[in-house]
């Protein structure tokens, strides 16, 4: 029995040895030991004893041990990247507040400074789509820690660590936290601004580029809405490029009402391939969410954004002629003319570089700023040009307005009621006759007495006017003039032409008649004079007849 158990004490002693040396491997080798040693003894109390001590040390330190073996798995996996972010609290993956990971630890962001870029940063490092609206979230609490982290993003970066970072931990009050929204099944790549680019569609958690032929306008429509973006203005295959992954092998079937792409109804695609030069590209407008206010026109104005539900005012307190040049751009105003600065407000403050093709992509902030007011160089509507007279002379051809020749008629410009004053320069491109008059509630009309070929031509209005201290002009259309006969002279040479036709008809039967009558009169002789008898009673019942 002695040396039954010394072999057992000894394959203990081998099983200690190869067991690494930890607190908890040792313990448990332990309680492992003295059950193997249990087993040696006979079924007696010392061995009800000693199983269950064993059996007791090995439960209470099993729990420690999970806890052990969870915490070195834990740390086999490597923490997040610095700078790392994520969205949390959304409806779906891919929306929520953002978050950032700063020295071990997941924080709220509170940068004053925001702007699409970065949204749009943060899109694509979480692999989602466009980004489709960034907003203001709520206020940071009382003594809340965060990052305070301003981020300038070229918008091109894959990772917002890329980005130029300044900031740390710190407290948030007064501060709020930022919201976006990402798309997540659809997005444009490669395009100049947040509404263009390449289309490509998410495929089993990979991107895929859609085919032109697969593609089309109601399609078109649906992408542009669900990226927040406006209207489509140009659907091509190649225009931005071809993708470098696989090709969506659907074909789209919207009605374009749909909230989403992938709500759309597919089917299965004639044409399995897919040419080089025909990944569809599609370039939206902007979204209508800027104006200018208090100007008299669409093209001068303080300037608003509409956020969050309603208009705001935006201010700036540096590079104002930048954000002047972007809000021209983003309307379809032409260039900046002048900045002038407004009342601070609560609205909020932007920073732009001047080149980007919307007020949503330059950075913004909720500090007090003066306000901006904006005059862009297409401040004048486009004044309208008509033809009129009022003796029947004018008439619509193929080639446009005509003009009887010798027939009076008067051009007349005139523009929407948007400033006072002002004066109309009619010009003439068949020669540099031009001709001037004051504006007159809001139009004047430039009489001709007698048309004739030397009014033939194109001519065109030209509105200018004095406003905030500045000279504007607008042009109108070109109006094509051709100067025809008059009716009265069309009248009489169709009567002319009419009776030279009847003459020419009468005269040839005459013509005709006369050479008749003279080759029978000829025959008549020949034959005798009871011919000639004949002869004379024909010609008399022919000219009876």
């Amino acid at each position: 029995m002695k040396g039954h158990v010394d072999v057992h004490l000894t394959s203990v002693s081998l099983f200690l040895c190869l067991i690494p040396f930890s607190f908890v491997s040792l313990y448990l080798s332990v309680s492992f030991s003295l059950f193997l040693l249990c087993l040696s003894l006979p079924l007696t109390p010392p061995f009800l004893l000693c199983f269950s001590l064993s059996l007791c040390l090995f439960l209470s330190l099993s729990p420690l041990s999970l806890s052990f073996s969870s915490d070195l798995q834990a740390q086999s996996v490597s923490p997040p990247a610095e700078h790392s972010v994520r969205l949390v609290n959304g409806t779906t993956s891919c929306s929520g507040t953002v978050e950032v990971f700063y020295r071990g630890e997941w924080s709220g962001l509170c940068s004053s400074w925001w702007s699409m870029m970065v949204a749009k940063v943060v899109c694509r490092e979480l692999d989602c789509g466009n980004v489709v609206a960034e907003s203001r979230g709520p206020l940071f609490e009382h003594n809340t820690r965060g990052v305070r982290l301003s981020s300038r993003c070229s918008g091109n970066e894959y990772f917002i660590r890329q980005c130029d970072n300044r900031g740390g931990p710190g407290y948030c009050f007064g501060e709020y936290y930022h919201h976006v929204i990402c798309s997540e099944s659809v997005r444009l790549v490669d395009g100049a601004g947040l509404c263009s680019g390449r289309v490509e569609v998410k495929s089993d958690q990979s991107w895929a580029s859609v085919c032109e032929a697969d593609f089309d306008r109601q399609d078109a429509e649906v992408v542009c809405g669900e990226l927040g973006c406006g209207a489509p203005a140009a659907l091509q295959g190649g225009l931005y490029g071809e993708g470098e992954g696989q090709t969506w092998d659907k074909e789209f079937q919207c009605k374009g009402n749909e909230s989403l792409l992938l709500d759309c109804d597919t089917s299965d695609r004639e044409n399995n391939t897919c040419l080089p030069g025909n990944a569809v590209g599609l370039t939206c407008s902007e979204p209508d969410d800027v104006r200018l206010v208090g100007g008299g026109s669409r093209c001068a104005g303080v300037v608003e954004r509409y956020d969050q539900g309603e208009w705001r005012t935006v201010g700036s307190d540096w590079n104002q002629r930048d954000v002047a040049a972007v809000v021209c751009r983003q309307l379809g105003c032409g260039s900046t003319v002048s900045v002038l600065p407004g009342n601070t407000t609560r609205g909020f403050g932007v920073s732009c570089s001047g080149s980007e093709s919307s007020l949503r992509e330059c950075s913004r902030s909720y500090d007090l700023s003066p306000g901006l007011t904006v005059i862009c160089s297409d401040l004048l509507v486009q004044p309208d040009i008509s033809l009129t007279d009022s003796m029947g002379g004018v008439s619509r051809g193929h080639q446009g307005p005509e003009v009887f020749r010798g027939y009076s008629f008067t051009i007349t410009c005139s523009t929407q009621p948007q400033y006072t004053g002002g004066s109309f320069l009619l010009t003439f491109t068949g020669s540099n006759r031009t001709q001037t008059q004051p504006a007159v509630n809001h139009s004047a009309a430039f009489l001709f007495p007698a048309a004739d070929d030397s009014h033939q031509g194109n001519y065109r209005c030209v509105y200018d006017n004095h406003v905030f201290s500045h000279n504007f002009s607008s042009e109108s259309e070109l109006l094509s003039l051709t100067v025809t006969a008059s009716r009265l002279t069309a009248f009489i040479i169709i009567i002319v032409v009419v009776l030279l036709i009847l003459l020419t008809a009468i005269t040839t039967f005459y013509l005709y008649y006369m050479a008749t009558m003279r080759k029978r009169r000829e025959q008549c002789e020949q034959h005798g004079s009871s011919c000639q008898r004949q002869c004379h009673g024909d010609g008399l019942s022919e000219l009876q007849s």
